[in-house]
């Protein structure tokens, strides 16, 4: 499985449309999707999957009219690996709304019409037997592959299959050579089970960008001890960097899970959500570009996405070059 932050074509966006959860607030999220879609087309190409009833306020390079459940382009989009010749191989795993807590059916279509639409590079392979989201795993490109046991062995995934049957699977499919289970980490608000792209992210230089915890998430600290201890396959500690945790955050009295770590790398730069805190978004942004020092970092204004519980990094997926 390719590390992120490998030269790119392109970048999925599923678009907002009025059949969506977001209705209610269709114009605020129409805009935080504009800033993305203009920032990701300055870098490489952009690919959106839209309603046809749905009016782009931007151009994009590649484009399936195609009406989708929701938008989590990170969840529902392929996973792409390469083999040993270099070839591209698209992953199309189940999307099951984060173990059946929202309806998926229609976003299960999207990578096949995609494939056949001839708009994403490399081989298709079907495993829409198994659920897996693209949140769920980071990979540094090396070999290594990052999860966590809340979300992999979670209700309504892949019962009755065992962590070690899971983890074999894995190894298989992502040409892994071990899987890192996080037993801690979790944010408050989070509806995924604990997708490590919300907790930990992979960076070049055996770097791990973290997020720190306070009082309302005691599960955080020992995942930072979990981090403190682990070592690389060569057997070297990592390069730990801690992000602040966004103060609270709360949509008619729930607490939203706001995250720095969900953040996008694309070609030349890394885009990083804010949420309207100077001292803290200003924090977070220096703190990821000391593990990206030679892109350019941008904030983008994650206030309308958090409403629905996701951000940045959940609403994209990357396709690389061969």
């Amino acid at each position: 499985m390719r590390a992120e932050w490998e030269e790119q074509s392109c970048v999925q966006l599923t678009w907002p449309h009025a059949h969506t959860d977001w209705a209610p607030m269709l114009d605020d999220i129409t805009a935080v999707y504009e800033q993305m879609a203009r920032e990701i087309s300055k870098r490489e190409d952009l690919l959106i999957v839209a309603s046809s009833e749905t009016t782009l306020p931007v151009p994009c390079s590649r484009l399936l009219t195609f009406t989708s459940n929701d938008t989590w382009a990170r969840d529902h989009g392929f996973i792409t690996v390469e083999e040993a010749d270099g070839q591209l191989v698209l992953l199309d795993f189940q999307f099951n709304g984060w173990g059946e807590k929202f309806a998926a059916q229609l976003d299960n279509q999207i990578n096949r019409h995609l494939y056949d639409a001839h708009l994403v590079e490399g081989r298709y392979e079907s495993h829409l037997d198994f659920v897996l989201e693209g949140g769920s795993i980071e990979s540094d490109g090396r070999g290594t592959v990052f999860t966590t046991a809340c979300c992999l062995l979670a209700p309504h995934r892949n019962q009755p299959l065992s962590r070690q049957e899971i983890e074999q699977r894995l190894k298989l499919w992502l040409g892994a050579e071990r899987i890192v289970w996080l037993e801690h980490g979790s944010l408050l608000g989070d509806d995924t089970d604990g997708h490590i792209d919300t907790l930990v992210r992979i960076c070049p230089d055996d770097t791990l960008l973290y997020t720190g915890g306070d009082s309302d998430h005691p599960d955080l600290l020992p995942m930072e001890q979990e981090l403190q201890a682990l070592r690389t396959l060569d057997g070297r500690p990592y390069r730990l960097l801690r992000l602040p945790l966004p103060r609270p955050i709360y949509d008619e009295g729930d607490r939203l899970p706001a995250t720095y770590a969900n953040y996008l790398v694309v070609n030349g730069a890394v885009l990083v959500p804010t949420y309207s805190q100077p001292d803290l978004d200003a924090e977070a942004l220096h703190i990821v570009s000391q593990a990206f020092p030679n892109r350019e970092v941008v904030g983008i204004d994650c206030r309308a996405v958090i409403r629905q519980h996701g951000s940045l990094h959940c609403c994209t997926m990357q396709y690389y070059k061969r």
